[in-house]
C-alpha cells in the first residue's frame, strides 16, 4: 500500500536557531511521502533560505503573533492528504511521523496525536488526556503503547497537543481550521472541541514521540517561568466563551487564577521568580481574561484548497542504517566527529556518553544532526529507574540502546559503531 502524503506545518517566530534544529529532525524522518511548510517571521525565513533547506520547503512568511493564523497560512499551502503539526523548539522521533499517521488507514480516524517528552529528553511532558468545555484536563489510562481510541469522562474528548498531532486535510478545511481568536494557548484545544462535536474521532499514539524543550519565548523564560499571562488569560476567557457560555465568568476566573498562582509559587520557590511577580501576573491574567471577554468572535469560513502541488522531501536512495556510537566525557570530540561522519552519510545517529558517577541521565537532538544521551554509567535514565545501579559501561549501553532503538529504527537496517 502507498503512504498517504503528509504535510508537515511548522509555525516559528522568533526562533531561527531552533528553527534549524527542527527541520534538521524533521529530515532524518523515516516516512517516504511527505513535505514540509515552514511558517516563519523574517528571522525564520532568512534562516531558511540561507540553510539547505531553502529548495526543500514550501516558505510562506508570517510576521503576525497569533499561531492560529500562522497554522492555517500553513494549511493552505498542504497539498498533503494529512496535515501533521510541529513547533520549531521540538524534534520528532526517526519514526514519528510512521506512527502518527498509521491509524489513518481507517478512514473514520480524523485526527490523531503523539506523546510528548520533556526538558530531560527521557521523561514524560505530555501523554494521554482529555479536556472538558472549562479547559480542566486529565490524565487517561492507557494499557500499551498501541494506538488507541481513549474511554473519556461524560463531557470529556480526546485532548492532542499542539507540537504533536495530525488531521486529515479535508477535515480541517471544512472546520475552518484554527480560530485566529486564540492567538496563543488552547487553540489546538478549541480544535479538538469543535472536532469531536463534528463526530470526528481521535485516536492517541503513543509510539509518536517529540521531544519538546520549551524554549524561552516572549511569554515564557528559558526555566519556564511566566513572563506575561495576558493571552493565556485571553484564551482562556475566549474558550470559554464558545465552549461553555452559561459559565460563571467570575467563578472562573478565579478558579484559573488559583491554578497559575499554584503554578507561579512553583516557580518562585525554585528561583524563577521573585514574590512581587506574582501579582504583576496575576494581574496580567486578570486583564486579558477581561480583554477576551470582549474579543469578537466570527465564523470560521473553509479553508481555500491548496495552492500548490505536493513537494516531497528527496528520499535516500539507499537504506537509512541506525548508528550508534559510545564512550567517556574526555572522548567527545572523537564520538562527535564519528557521529558528524555518520550523519554525513545518511545514518541515524545516537551517541552514548557515560561518567564513571551516577549522574542522572538526559537527552537531546545535537545541532549536528545525531542524538546524545550524557549521564553516570551508574546513574538513572527513567524516573522509576533504581537511583544507583552498578553495572559494566558494556551493559549500560546494551540496555540504553534497546531502550530507544525501536524509535530510531527506519524497519530496514541496524548497524553498530
Amino acid at each position: 500500500m502507498n503512504a498517504a502524503p503528509v504535510s508537515v506545518v511548522i509555525v516559528s517566530r522568533g526562533r531561527p536557531g531552533l528553527l534549524l534544529r527542527c527541520l534538521t529532525g524533521v529530515g532524518q524522518l523515516c516516512y517516504p511521502a511527505f513535505e514540509v511548510i515552514v511558517v516563519a517571521d523574517p528571522a525564520g525565513v532568512t534562516t531558511v533560505k540561507n540553510a539547505a533547506w531553502a529548495d526543500r520547503t514550501k516558505l510562506v512568511g508570517f510576521d503576525e503573533a497569533n499561531i492560529s493564523a500562522a497554522r492555517n497560512a500553513g494549511i493552505v499551502q498542504a497539498s498533503g492528504e494529512i496535515v501533521a503539526f510541529i513547533d520549531d523548539d521540538a524534534v520528532p522521533e526517526p519514526t514519528w511521523l510512521d506512527h502518527l499517521v498509521a491509524p489513518f488507514t481507517d478512514p473514520g480516524v480524523a485526527a490523531t496525536g503523539g506523546f510528548v517528552i520533556g526538558r530531560n529528553g527521557i521523561s514524560l511532558q505530555w501523554g494521554a488526556r482529555g479536556v472538558d468545555v472549562f479547559g480542566r484536563k486529565i490524565a487517561l489510562d492507557h494499557a500499551d503503547d498501541a494506538p488507541f481510541e481513549p474511554v473519556l469522562p461524560e463531557g470529556f474528548v480526546t485532548k492532542t497537543e499542539g507540537t504533536n498531532f495530525a488531521v486529515r486535510r479535508d477535515t480541517l478545511a471544512t472546520l475552518g481550521g484554527f480560530d485566529p481568536a486564540f492567538r496563543f494557548f488552547l487553540d489546538e484545544t478549541d480544535f479538538n472541541m469543535r472536532l469531536a462535536a463534528d463526530g470526528g474521532r481521535t485516536l492517541l499514539v503513543p509510539r509518536a514521540i517529540v521531544h519538546h524543550g520549551f524554549a524561552a519565548s516572549t511569554r515564557r523564560a528559558g526555566d519556564r517561568a511566566p513572563t506575561d499571562l495576558t493571552e493565556i488569560g485571553a484564551s482562556s476567557a475566549v474558550f470559554l466563551r464558545k465552549h461553555a457560555p452559561d459559565a460563571d465568568m467570575p467563578g472562573e476566573l478565579a478558579r484559573i487564577k488559583a491554578d497559575q498562582r499554584r503554578a507561579l509559587l512553583r516557580y518562585m520557590v525554585d528561583g524563577g521568580l521573585e514574590p512581587r511577580d506574582i501579582a504583576r501576573r496575576l494581574s496580567e491574567l486578570e486583564s486579558g481574561f477581561g480583554e477576551g471577554l470582549q474579543r469578537p468572535l466570527a465564523p470560521l469560513p473553509k479553508l481555500a484548497p491548496p495552492k500548490a502541488s505536493f513537494q516531497p522531501q528527496p528520499q535516500p536512495s539507499a537504506v537509512r542504517p541506525s548508528t550508534h556510537v559510545a564512550g567517556r566525557p574526555w572522548q567527545r570530540r572523537r564520538l562527535n566527529a564519528q557521529a558528524s561522519a555518520a550523519v554525513a552519510r545518511g545514518e541515524i545517529v545516537t551517541v552514548f556518553r557515560f561518567s564513571p558517577t551516577a549522574l542522572p541521565h538526559r537527552v537531546r537532538f545535537h545541532e549536528g544532526g545525531w542524538w546524545e544521551q550524557r549521564g553516570g554509567l551508574f546513574g538513572r535514565a527513567v524516573r522509576d529507574g533504581p537511583p544507583f545501579r552498578f553495572q559494566s559501561f558494556g551493559t549500560r549501553v546494551t540496555r540504553e540502546w534497546q531502550r530507544v532503538a525501536r524509535l530510531r529504527h527506519c524497519g530496514r537496517n541496524d548497524t553498530n559503531s
